[in-house]
């Protein structure tokens, strides 16, 4: 049977270790015969278990802080020579905040710490896709996928600015989707994942009751990271071709929900 990404070839941002859904995604890719190099910052290289998954994967490991145009140009030349040939996926799975990680109330933030925020979080996002433009590193009919979450429409108090930087990076999916579309016929999208048990999403406050209650909120339950994988690689696959500009809710159903009558069964318990 063929495998729905042999041949092609892609870039994976963002792996720290076996809990991110980057990590999932690069063994999925693999089994779908995709071949790949992984990215992340040096000090994520320092602190992760990446070197493991390049291992898993047989594949190569390359640092490259994407805020760096340097390191990303750098990037895109290694793995243009390292998979004899232009790409044709690259996900970005990038987040961090320093204001939600100190703690820091929205409405307190240090604003140097947003720039930040923004810079690693959604800008990184259009550096990737304009290096990549610019060097024409794409094959047509290429897909990238940016990883969101719904704070970019609702309001999730303890998700701080972090719910402005998915905001941007959903609307950077639009604007760069339609240029790289009309350009190399090059899809854009972003995927709205359930709250998963990262070790980045776990840190936020509150985090496990919001879990729970989005859990019986959403009548499929949460998405879970191996099958938000398996969906980020039908997004690769040409069964998507003609899904670019879009923002994909993965998330059991929850963005549809108002109540639960489970919600309040536990409410009245």
């Amino acid at each position: 049977m063929t495998k729905p990404l042999e041949g092609k070839n892609g870039i994976i941002f963002g792996a720290l270790d076996d809990k991110s859904i980057a990590w999932r995604v690069a063994l999925k890719a693999k089994e779908a015969g995709a071949k790949f190099t992984l990215t992340n910052a040096p000090v994520a290289l320092r602190m992760g278990k990446i070197q493991e998954l390049g291992e898993l994967c047989e594949t190569d490991v390359i640092a490259a802080d994407a805020t760096n145009m340097e390191d990303l140009q750098n990037l895109f030349e290694k793995s243009l020579d390292k998979l004899d040939g232009k790409i044709d996926f690259i996900l970005h799975s990038i987040g961090m905040s320093p204001n939600v990680r100190k703690k820091k109330p929205y409405t307190n933030l240090n604003y140097d710490w947003l720039h930040k925020t923004l810079d690693i979080s959604a800008i990184s996002f259009h550096r990737v896709m304009q290096t990549a433009y610019q060097m024409e590193a794409m094959n047509e009919w290429g897909s990238i996928l940016g990883l969101s979450y719904i704070a970019a429409q609702r309001i999730f108090p303890d998700y701080g600015d972090m719910a402005d930087a998915k905001a941007t990076l959903e609307s950077i999916a639009r604007s760069f989707g339609y240029h790289y579309g009309k350009k190399n016929k090059v899809r854009v999208n972003t995927i709205s994942q359930s709250p998963t048990y990262t070790t980045a999403g776990s840190g936020v406050k509150g985090f496990e009751e919001f879990f729970g209650y989005a859990d019986k909120m959403s009548p499929l339950g949460n998405a879970d990271a191996d099958t938000c994988a398996d969906f980020c690689v039908a997004m690769f696959s040409d069964s998507t071709r003609m899904v670019t500009m879009q923002n994909l809710y993965h998330d059991g159903g929850f963005s549809s929900m108002g109540m639960s009558p489970a919600l309040l069964m536990n409410q009245e318990e």
